[in-house]
């Protein structure tokens, strides 16, 4: 969060600490769902699309797309909007305007430089309403790009690196005891089936041994 206004009283404050524990939750889940789904019709689709098309390799697709998704972000979300804050902005140059733009989009927020703060702006309520927005869809944007370059087949290799590798022994245990189970899983329905065939076959009636020894005297 960055800006000059701040809750002075102590229910404000305490107001702003409760919406914030619950806002920032909140927020998340809806960039995450928002990027999930956009990113399936903005990076996987054309991903797969040229490759199974065209039939080039899918690796070399996906490192292509993330570059140009990210040339075009970089475009509309950084150096077209911090030239249009130059302009809007009497005291902002083009460093600063960019500088806004990134610490805004990168959700560090110093608060240094805040726009519409000007006592002589036109239009004030429309162009926080706009700066909202911008922010708004910067964020999705930034999501959106760093989701697709981490679905990169090499990043991934790398990310492997930093993975907790497990114990041989435990990964022994576990495979025995997952046998184990099976095993007895498997006996238990053996057992099952035998007691089932058993009720389901007919009654015999067994001959007395003094019938069979009265039949051969005779």
């Amino acid at each position: 969060g960055y800006g000059h206004t701040v809750p002075l009283s102590d229910g404000g404050k305490a107001f702003c600490i409760i919406y914030s524990v619950i806002g920032i939750p909140f927020t998340l889940l809806f960039l995450t769902a928002v990027v999930q789904r956009i990113i399936v019709y903005v990076t996987r689709r054309p991903v797969l699309y040229f490759h199974i098309r065209w039939g080039f390799s899918k690796q070399v697709v996906a490192i292509i797309h993330a570059i140009v998704l990210g040339f075009i972000t970089v475009s509309c979300f950084f150096l077209i909007p911090a030239a249009i804050f130059s302009v809007l902005e009497d005291d902002w140059n083009f460093l600063e305007s960019f500088y806004f733009c990134f610490i805004s989009l990168s959700t560090i927020g110093l608060g240094d430089y805040v726009p519409g703060e000007g006592y002589n702006q036109k239009f004030r309520e429309l162009y926080k309403i706009g700066i909202t927005c911008y922010l708004l869809l910067g964020l999705i944007a930034m999501l959106v790009v760093l989701e697709t370059f981490c679905e990169l087949h090499e990043l991934k290799k790398f990310r492997k690196l930093f993975y907790v590798k497990k114990d041989k022994e435990e990964d022994q245990v576990n495979i025995m005891e997952h046998d184990q189970l099976s095993f007895s899983s498997i006996s238990d329905q053996a057992a099952s089936m035998k007691d089932d065939q058993k009720a389901n076959e007919p009654f015999v009636t067994s001959q007395s041994p003094t019938s069979n020894d009265s039949s051969l005297n005779n």
